[in-house]
């Protein structure tokens, strides 16, 4: 059943804010219907809204304050009434359905960690983030919030990451994957090694093994689990070799009138893979492990992107995604 409540929009954060934000906010009420409050300074926003004689259309929560996006997690404690302060503290108080914010990596998780809390049982929240794979995404987490972890809080990650992939994609069990250096259980550093060990003896999950940075894209795991650190530059790698991949493609067929001809022949096909390669059609990647439903937008991400991460928040925030995960920890504590 569809959440009644808004969805509440850091519109200060990120590094195209507030315009482009706002922006994706407007196109998430119009052409998505979905309830948005913009929270920030009202009187940036009345002038960015008025842009899109959407003045009256869309309410806004104040907040003077806002984190840059190269402050870190001590910037949640200086400043406590920033935008992502306000809009995590309307998620606790049960005023909106959801957070999005393409603001601050760091800030934002230090933020929702301090305002909402983790769910009972779990030890650290994670970043989750879904890869472009086929019959359908491959989630990849941690995807930055904790550069460091214990073999522990992988397993758990497992479990975070089991819950979404069965409510988002419709996977009765899905297969936990571990990323490290080579297919061997006896391949990786300690961590690893000893992640390896929990990970094929714990009984709530199915775990298909070790998985390499090659098999983020070939859906051999529904879910790979991995430390912060690892996983952000495993993301990023794979997204600068897709774009670079692609700006090499439009060069090779604008190279002679062959080259345009068999483009366009394939150019439903060349559409198609494009969209599904492209970032922004994810909406972002998904905190998950605290008391509410937080989406993290690239901090670059343009209305388009924005728009996107509401509906991702909408659709998680409606699936009851936070009780399935706190239910799939407490059984997971029990054993």
């Amino acid at each position: 059943m569809p959440d009644s409540r808004p969805i509440a929009v850091d519109a200060m954060g990120g590094d195209r804010a507030p315009h482009e934000i706002v922006a994706g906010a407007v196109h998430a009420v119009r052409e998505r219907g979905l309830p948005v409050v913009l929270v920030g300074s009202p009187r940036v926003l009345y002038e960015s809204l008025a842009e899109h004689d959407a003045a009256h259309e869309i309410p806004i929560v104040r907040a003077e304050e806002a984190l840059a996006m190269d402050e870190g997690a001590l910037a949640s404690l200086r400043r406590p009434r920033s935008s992502i302060a306000v809009a995590c503290h309307l998620l606790r108080r049960g005023d909106v359905s959801a957070v999005v914010s393409a603001g601050s990596t760091a800030g934002i998780v230090a933020t929702g960690k301090l305002r909402l809390k983790t769910q009972q049982g779990v030890l650290r929240p994670a970043l989750a983030v879904a890869l472009p794979t086929l019959p359908h995404p491959t989630l990849l987490l941690d995807a930055g919030a904790n550069a460091e972890v214990k073999p522990e809080i992988l397993v758990q990650f497992g479990h975070l990451g089991a819950a979404y992939a069965e409510l988002a994609f419709g996977i009765a069990e899905p297969r936990v994957g571990l990323l490290t250096i080579g297919s061997e259980a006896e391949k990786g550093n300690k961590l690893v090694r000893r992640a390896h060990e929990l990970l094929d003896a714990a009984p709530a999950l199915t775990f298909a093994g070790n998985v390499e940075g090659y098999d983020l894209l070939t859906g051999r795991a529904d879910v790979i689990v991995t430390d912060g650190f690892t996983g952000n530059v495993a993301l990023k790698t794979m997204e600068g070799a897709v774009r670079y991949a692609f700006d090499e493609l439009r060069r090779s067929v604008s190279e002679s009138r062959m080259a345009k001809f068999g483009a366009f022949m394939q150019r439903s096909r060349l559409r198609e893979l494009s969209g599904r390669l492209d970032a922004e059609a994810y909406g972002g990647a998904v905190l998950l492990g605290l008391n509410g439903t937080v989406v993290v937008a690239h901090g670059s991400s343009s209305a388009r992107g924005v728009s996107a991460a509401c509906r991702l928040a909408a659709d998680l925030s409606a699936s009851g995604l936070t009780s399935r995960i706190g239910e799939r920890i407490s059984a997971h504590r029990s054993r």
